[in-house]
């Protein structure tokens, strides 16, 4: 039961932990402090003892306030240091917050503490469990879109042979896909999570599979064949997002700067894409279909041929430019 405290009376003293952040930004080494103050250097006789050769032997002090807040104190050091990205000042006290990130002599830490809240525990965002659970269906999934875009291409005749190729490898590729996330993030946080990237790759690919499909048959049977233009935008869009999704796992506190370069790389491609698209007279994707699907399918009302040549009619005045232009060009001479 806590102690009540009554007015007038000092607050009870917090107890702090000091963490040594590794690159990943996870804690290494944790410390408790429960005595105040308490100095934190390289030296024995510091209550945080940190061994790092660019530390002074007592480099700052953690103490607490007699309001019940903490606060650290830098001492006169060669390295100093530094929090919330400004430079500390010697023999200057500044307020530590509940969770607060800062740096001395290069040393990366927090200090916890429990004079303020302590945030809630954060619910996992897909249990362990479901992974597994998500994981056959998924993949039953992407090997049923492969085995209908290979069924719609080969010759009926086929034996089972010539599907099972294009089947299997789709599944070695992903899971090799996988592997490689998991192992960098076995590299940077020292964990193997791999079916969270092999969740992640087979919901991606799954949801291009599915666009894949759809837009031309919403195309067909509306005759909107500019909608396959979509299929272009979103499928880049899709694996910018996919390889971003993968990196924050890996690098969770470079989210912000992942996010920039990922979106800086689709801008430059789409805009290449755009650019080639422009040089080819179609923008948005040519103005038909390149493959029908059957006409149970066709919701659109059909149009007579002769809505389709006076639809043409506007060309005839370009096209008869063009031919004036190639007519009117000088002959290469055979003999140059």
């Amino acid at each position: 039961m806590d102690e009540e405290v009554k007015p007038g009376m000092p607050l009870p003293a917090p107890v702090a932990v000091v963490e040594l952040l590794g690159r990943d930004g996870r804690p290494q080494l944790l410390q408790r402090v429960g005595s105040w103050p308490a100095r934190i250097g390289r030296s024995p006789a510091c209550e945080v003892v940190l061994d790092d050769p660019h530390l002074a032997a007592e480099h700052a002090v953690l103490d607490w306030t007699p309001e019940g807040g903490v606060q650290l104190r830098l001492l006169p050091s060669l390295n100093g240091g530094e929090m919330a990205g400004e430079a500390l000042k010697p023999e200057e006290p500044v307020a530590v917050a509940a969770s607060q990130d800062l740096v001395l002599a290069g040393v990366p830490l927090r200090i916890r503490h429990t004079a303020a809240a302590l945030a809630a525990e954060q619910p996992l965002a897909v249990p362990v469990r479901r992974h597994w659970a998500l994981l056959p269906g998924m993949a039953l999934l992407l090997v049923l879109l492969q085995w209908l875009d290979r069924w719609s291409s080969v010759d009926p005749d086929s034996r089972w042979v010539d599907y099972a190729a294009p089947l299997l490898g789709p599944l070695v590729v992903v899971a090799g896909w996988a592997a490689l996330w998991a192992l960098a993030t076995q590299l940077f946080q020292h964990r193997f999570p791999f079916a969270t990237h092999l969740r992640k790759v087979l919901l991606v690919l799954c949801a291009v599979g599915l666009l894949e499909w759809l837009l031309p048959l919403v195309a067909f049977a509306f005759s909107w064949p500019r909608l396959l233009a979509l299929e272009a935008l979103v499928v880049p869009v899709l694996g910018g997002g996919l390889v971003w999704w993968h990196a924050s796992t890996v690098w969770p506190r470079a989210r912000r700067w992942l996010g920039g370069a990922v979106v800086s790389l689709l801008v430059l491609g789409l805009g290449l894409q755009a650019a080639g698209r422009w040089e080819q007279q179609h923008l948005f994707g040519p103005p038909y279909l390149a493959s029908l699907a059957p006409p149970a399918f066709r919701l659109a009302s059909p149009k007579p041929p002769a809505s389709l040549i006076d639809s043409l009619r506007p060309l005839q005045a370009e096209l008869a430019r063009q031919a004036n232009k190639d007519n009117e060009a000088p002959e290469a001479d055979p003999n140059d």
